[in-house]
């Protein structure tokens, strides 16, 4: 009997998510359609694929050896049939994202609405997260990140804003209650509400003036991953309870409502915008390409 198509992208969904629930919210399915798919397809080859407990899910050998084939010749087949929708109209099918968190709130809302509006057959769906991914791995077709973080056999578009700064900010009535730095190394005199990534990696406040950089690391009352909880670190700082460190267009509104109020303007690091990047392959699909063409065309 042959092997139903479904059952094999059910299996993967499984993998990559690393569990059924994760799988099911993720692909907005039912854990339990899943878990069905995956027995099918164990029963059929007469192997187990995935070693089942009630805290977790991790792939058999026989699993892994599956998965590294699968996915692969999946993406083959996806492409195969993709070819098909350049006969189209218009472009159609699913255009899977995956971004920082600054991205998904400061450059994706510039871009999809006309995107969609001008190709409304397309579905768009982004993860947004801080953690570093292989986009091809994860099931992604595409993701945005900054230079630095770029893996080097992509191809890579320039989106959003070309040129950004990280701002430092506080509350008037912070500045009334302790003064306001006019020095980077003053901030460490400071209450300072900083950000950590998933690593456990806290990156430094970087400034520059006149050729001259300064790294600090200040200390304060409250720390936060970055990403999910990024919006608390600037709800504390417009509560008055230390400076923040965030890029200037994230904090922008509340600048323009006296929220906040800039800090050490002079100082703030200049650094270039994010890039779309993707595979570097021949074909892409169909609605990437036409993301793809659209960003070119300036609507980025």
């Amino acid at each position: 009997m042959p092997t139903d198509l479904n059952d094999l992208h059910a299996f993967l969904a499984v993998a990559r998510a690393g569990g059924f629930r994760d799988a099911a919210r993720q692909g907005n399915d039912s854990a339990s359609r899943l878990s069905d798919a995956v027995r099918r397809l164990e029963a059929q080859l007469g192997v187990r694929l995935l070693n089942r407990s009630t805290r977790s899910v991790a792939l058999t050998e026989a699993g892994a050896s599956l998965r590294l084939r699968l996915e692969p010749a999946l993406k083959e087949v996806q492409s195969a049939l993709d070819v098909v929708n350049g006969f189209r109209d218009r472009p159609a099918g699913t255009l899977r994202l995956n971004v920082p968190v600054v991205a998904a709130r400061l450059v994706l809302p510039a871009v999809l609405p006309g995107f969609l509006a001008r190709y409304p057959d397309i579905r768009v769906e982004v993860t947004a997260q801080d953690t570093f991914v292989d986009i091809l791995q994860s099931g992604h077709d595409a993701g945005i990140r900054y230079e630095e973080r770029l893996e080097q056999d992509m191809i890579a578009v320039p989106i959003g804003p070309r040129r950004q700064r990280y701002a430092t900010a506080a509350a008037p009535a912070y500045l009334a209650r302790h003064g306001t730095p006019e020095h980077p190394d003053e901030l460490l005199q400071h209450a300072c509400l900083r950000g950590r990534f998933a690593s456990g990696a806290q990156p430094a406040w970087e400034y520059e003036r006149d050729g001259q950089q300064i790294n600090v690391e200040p200390r304060g009352p409250l720390l936060v991953q970055i990403g999910g909880a990024t919006e608390l670190l600037v709800e504390m700082a417009v509560a008055g309870s230390g400076l923040v460190f965030l890029f200037e267009d994230w904090l922008q509104p509340f600048f323009e409502r006296g929220e906040l109020v800039p800090v050490l303007e002079p100082w703030w690091l200049e650094f270039s915008g994010p890039f779309l990047y993707y595979p570097g392959r021949r074909l892409e699909p169909a609605p990437l390409r036409a993301f793809i063409d659209y960003i070119k065309a300036g609507a980025g």
